[in-house]
């Protein structure tokens, strides 16, 4: 109906938001539980172990930003090309796609991997937690070319309207994990399950077991992504279209303009985020293990907002791409809505189960304790950090992302790292939430002026 210049009534465009945003909120989640299943797994190993994961948690979300921003520079022309019905311009995109992400990909796994020895002992890791983290880090970073071909293919194809294959295999990859995780993290033990006792093999890895883990999930979900991108979606599939994969100077300009700016901002706002982690540090391994934990737990919170933020991307692209102006700021306001509704009914879920969703990752009283108050803390913010994250998939659909990667930008540095470098000595791990519950109340506030004022 939106290619085809159809008009929708409000309830068909709210009904339209809820059918995309559940698949990708449930591929989100997915995501969520795999940090989960990583940290609760490895916690049971014991403080130490949670922190070597922990210290290099920002870094790996540095890399996966510059991963997932060059997915989206090309993701979003997809959404304009088949909003428009030009199905072929849509098929040459991917083409060079895969040539300008693979290259990427290929290049960060190899600074990632020299990164690795030294990063820990940057970010202020001792002795004890430096070794965990580098092996964890360099499997990360060698796993990198296959989480950009999964973003990538997950990317496109939500753009082109298919929410539901990306959510499926978020939700295997997922399982997959559990099985890996569980295969090389512990050695092999005896189970006793209803009375029946059985033997679990198992290789005792460790923290490398959980990144091996992870990357061998992603290996498989990023195959069977590719392959029915390829062979299988019927805007997109490559089997049966002749074309070249040469890049062309107006689809990689327009990839660069719309992806740069969401990776430089990623680029600074990581940054901002490991010296936080740097703040962090000197509060001890249990500060550092309840941040980590903590972050993590939230993530259950707010990942259903990037999951509403994916469907804003897509309705508005496609909407921008039919050039249907109107349509487009009715699904900016339904989508943003719907966010921050979901996102307030996660909120007060997360302030009552705080001490049983760190009581999942950890028997440590004390990062249990350091975690809830952060929870709780975080929790006022959300319906505001809603308001930002979907408004910047609007705004992301829009082909608009320099405006906004600056106001993300300004916000986290002007706001949270002052306040966070100011509470932190005398208040501990509490003052560096509470700087970030207030940075994310800002940034709501500033993303709705701008939605009101542009749309």
């Amino acid at each position: 109906m939106i290619r085809s210049g159809q008009q929708l009534t409000f309830g068909q465009q709210l009904r339209l938001t809820v059918i995309l945003s559940v698949p990708s909120i449930i591929a989100q989640l997915s995501a969520v539980v795999m940090e989960y299943i990583d940290a609760a797994m490895v916690g049971s190993l014991g403080a130490e172990a949670s922190a070597s994961i922990g210290l290099v948690a920002t870094t790996t979300w540095l890399f996966w930003g510059l991963v997932s921003s060059t997915s989206t520079g090309f993701a979003v022309q997809v959404a304009h090309c088949v909003g428009a019905g030009h199905n072929d311009e849509a098929r040459s995109v991917v083409r060079q796609a895969l040539v300008a992400a693979v290259s990427l990909s290929v290049v960060l796994a190899a600074v990632g991997c020299a990164l690795s020895g030294v990063l820990p002992v940057w970010l202020g890791g001792d002795s004890t937690v430096c070794p965990g983290a580098t092996s964890y880090f360099r499997i990360f970073a060698l796993s990198l070319p296959f989480l950009q071909l999964y973003s990538l293919a997950g990317g496109v194809l939500r753009c082109s309207g298919n929410m539901l294959v990306p959510g499926v295999m978020g939700g295997m990859m997922c399982m997959l994990d559990v099985v890996f995780n569980a295969l090389l993290i512990f050695p092999s033990r005896t189970l006793t399950v209803a009375g029946l006792t059985f033997g679990v093999p198992g290789a005792g890895l460790g923290v490398t077991g959980a990144a091996l883990g992870t990357a061998l999930a992603e290996v498989v979900a990023s195959a069977v992504l590719m392959w029915y991108l390829l062979c299988r979606s019927p805007e997109l599939r490559l089997r049966e279209a002749v074309g070249r994969f040469r890049l062309t100077s107006g689809c990689l300009r327009k990839a660069m303009h719309i992806g740069m700016p969401m990776a430089g901002e990623r680029v600074v706002l990581n940054c901002a985020q490991i010296l936080t982690t740097i703040i962090v540090a000197p509060l001890g391994t249990a500060a550092i293990a309840a941040n980590a934990f903590a972050i993590t737990a939230e993530a259950l919170c707010y990942m259903p907002g990037y999951g509403i933020a994916e469907a804003a991307t897509a309705l508005v692209g496609q909407s921008i791409g039919a050039g249907r102006r109107r349509l487009t700021r009715s699904f900016a306001r339904i989508t943003v809505g719907t966010g921050m509704a979901v996102m307030t009914v996660m909120a007060v879920v997360m302030y009552v189960l705080a001490p049983q969703m760190m009581a999942f990752f950890t028997p440590d009283e004390t990062v249990r304790s350091l975690g809830v108050t952060a929870l709780r803390t975080e929790a006022f913010a959300e319906p505001m950090f809603a308001a930002a994250i979907v408004t910047y998939g609007v705004f992301v659909g829009a082909g608009d992302t320099l405006i906004p990667c600056c106001m993300n930008l300004l916000s986290i540095w002007a706001v949270r790292l002052t306040l966070a470098a100011l509470l932190a000595p005398t208040m501990g791990l509490h003052g560096v939430w509470i700087a970030m519950c207030v940075e994310l109340c800002f940034r709501g506030t500033i993303f709705l002026v701008r939605l009101g004022r542009k749309y």
